[in-house]
């Protein structure tokens, strides 16, 4: 009788199976393969500037209410010194790119688009600011 693989009850057979096709990493019982992903954003949606947590929320409130009003205000920031994700363009390139996003927000929302586009924009201007002013608070505790 020719076996080609593990029998039903053989629990060691079945993890070696398995386990010759994934390479060495995926050998160890408690170990296992580390994936990070890295979202790749557009030109508009890098331009985004970091901005102070207050600032960040009254543009979410804006983008609500006014489509593309919040990302209109959030332009000037750029031109306040606020990091964006886009450091190798020059600083009225950014400002440029907001201001054709709030553009974008404002002659779209008549469809709806723009609206949601608007309040997405804002949601992420919080979640940057958030993430960037965490980071910031947590080495001014350190450092003091």
């Amino acid at each position: 009788m020719d076996h080609h693989g593990p029998k039903e009850g053989d629990s060691v057979g079945t993890a070696a199976a398995g386990d010759a096709g994934r390479g060495p990493a995926a050998a160890s019982s408690s170990g296992g393969v580390v994936v990070q992903v890295r979202e790749k954003k557009g030109a508009l949606r890098a331009a985004i500037p970091y901005m102070p947590f207050p600032v960040a929320v009254i543009c979410l409130f804006l983008n609500t209410f006014v489509p593309g009003l919040g990302t209109f205000v959030s332009a000037f920031t750029v031109l306040c010194g606020a990091r964006t994700d886009l450091p190798d363009r020059h600083i009225c390139c950014v400002f440029w790119l907001n201001i054709a996003a709030a553009l974008i927000q404002i002659l779209t929302a008549i469809v709806m688009v723009g609206w949601i586009m608007s309040i997405f924009w804002g949601m992420d201007m919080v979640i940057l600011a958030s993430k960037y002013y965490n980071n910031f608070f947590s080495l001014l505790l350190m450092f003091s």
